[in-house]
């Protein structure tokens, strides 16, 4: 049976205790606290009363119990909040999609936080301890990064199988794009150099990041190169080096415009490789827009296929195409009449040209424009008996998930500006982002909701902080799911 005590203590306080007897011996089941004045000692009775009121009797006694939960506003003390849930939630991911197979603790964790708020890896790892209470020794990263590079390829086939069991990724389309992410200074070396920026940041240095994503928009595969090199000089040495990896056969790649070129084609049918890219109209001979414009029909959603050097060309008209394409190109002739009228010396027009030191009407140029209104092209290698001219537009359409996936990249998880200087950082920032973009990625295909909104929601569910100044024990107590996070939840099969 449990009793209150109370005793002198040397600094003239009252000390009170609960205590219990076994084998003639006195016990302190636990020490409640000293009290100065009549009014605590009150207090602290009352809490030894609870104490003991709230044991469940086990003989012998077992220190384990209820009491440990018993809170007393008075002797507690709020430290905070963190959010394990999102962190708890996040690794399971991780584990799930067979990331945690590369057992890097602090890099996992990296990801996390990449995800959650995205900051330098130093303060990322002040920000793991801040919101989750995990702690990573700064000293763990600097000694970590030579060897976490070349997780590369670990990385990039876990994410290929994830992508063939959850989503039946079979190696057969796949989507590619590069971007530029500039840096935070105007020192050159030979990986960052100046060149054409997306991020119209051109007097800074860059690197080009190529990507490449299934019909979903499930990131499979990167690759880095130096910021001046041209695009479409990227795409046959990654995807070789992609079909090299993975023994791939069937193979059909989607791409925008940018990677047309002769040698690219010529590359592709080499390797026989199947392709959809983009087709840049307006660089065609104007004996081939001709042939365009006169068997192409003007009605909405007609197709035509056509033999060229470049493999198949299939182009379709839309009217609501034809309306903007309209809209525009007037808008610019009458810039161009604008600025010959004025003599100005404005940077030339697109509609202008120069004739002996005067800008002129570029007639031409607005015969072939108007010829092409309403219409778009694809280039492809695949007959018809493969793959229907609708089948190919489709398929090239959905080469916007690669642009989300740049979107996500580049403003949700802040891939970009760099302010890394050596190599070895600058690639390791880029497989933290492609780690965190293929969860990012996963939760947005599987939920139906947005990063942000995940995010959002998640930082609802807290675990208030809350010391209780008796045993000293900090006590953990969190938010309530709600139905929405419920959903997610479910949805990815996960259970808290």
């Amino acid at each position: 049976m449990l009793h209150i005590r109370i005793i002198n203590t040397s600094s003239k306080a009252k000390a009170v205790q609960v205590v219990y007897y076994h084998n003639r011996k006195r016990i302190i089941f636990k020490h409640i606290g000293s009290a100065h004045t009549t009014e605590e000692l009150d207090k602290l009775k009352i809490i030894a009363q609870d104490v003991i009121d709230n044991h469940i009797p086990i003989l012998p006694f077992n220190e384990e119990v209820k009491a440990n939960n018993l809170l007393y506003l008075d002797k507690s003390e709020f430290l905070g909040v963190y959010y394990s849930f999102f962190h708890q939630t996040i690794r399971q991911l991780l584990l799930d999609m067979g990331f945690s197979s590369i057992q890097k603790e602090l890099l996992l964790d990296l990801v996390v936080i990449r995800i959650f708020e995205p900051a330098s890896k130093l303060r990322s790892i002040e920000l793991l301890e801040e919101y989750f209470g995990i702690i990573h020794r700064r000293q763990n990263f600097y000694d970590s990064v030579d060897h976490w590079l070349s997780l590369k390829s670990t990385v990039e086939k876990l994410s290929t199988e994830f992508a063939h069991n959850r989503y039946s990724f079979n190696f057969d389309l796949l989507f590619y794009d590069v971007t530029t992410l500039y840096f935070e200074t105007f020192k050159e070396d030979h990986l960052r150099q100046k060149g054409y920026s997306k991020d119209n940041k051109s007097q800074q240095p860059q690197i080009l990041l190529a990507l490449m994503v299934t019909k979903e928009g499930f990131p499979i595969a990167y690759d880095i190169f130096s910021g001046n090199t041209f695009e479409g000089h990227t795409m046959i040495p990654v995807i070789n080096k992609f079909i090299d990896k993975h023994s791939v056969k069937d193979f059909t790649i989607v791409a925008d415009a940018a990677m047309i070129s002769m040698n690219n084609i010529k590359d592709l049918i080499k390797n026989e490789l199947s392709y959809i890219v983009g087709a840049r109209l307006g660089n065609l001979p104007m004996e081939l827009i001709d042939q365009i414009y006169e068997n192409l029909s003007k009605e909405d959603g007609a197709k035509i296929r056509l033999k060229t050097v470049y493999g198949w060309l299939i182009c379709d008209y839309s009217y609501t195409r034809y309306r903007k394409d309209k809209y525009e190109m007037n808008k610019q002739i009458e810039k161009a009449k604008e600025a010959i009228e004025s003599s100005s010396k404005r940077k030339r027009l697109k509609f202008t040209k120069a004739k002996n030191e005067k800008l002129t009407l570029n007639e031409e140029l607005i015969e072939k424009t108007e010829k092409l209104l309403g219409i778009k092209g694809y280039f492809s290698n695949l007959d018809e008996t493969l793959a229907s001219n609708k089948t190919i537009i489709e398929r090239y359409h959905d080469l916007y998930k690669i642009e989300q996936a740049f979107r996500i990249s580049k403003s949700d998880l802040q891939i970009r500006p760099i302010y890394h200087f050596k190599e070895q950082p600058i690639y390791l920032h880029v497989l933290i982002c492609f780690i965190a973009l293929a969860i990012s990625k996963h939760i947005e295909l599987i939920t139906g909701y947005s990063k942000k909104k995940f995010i959002t929601e998640s930082k609802k569910i807290t675990d208030a902080r809350i010391i209780n100044k008796i045993t000293q024990k900090e006590l953990r107590i969190r938010t309530k799911l709600h139905p929405l996070m419920s959903e997610m939840l479910l949805k990815l099969n996960l259970s808290h």
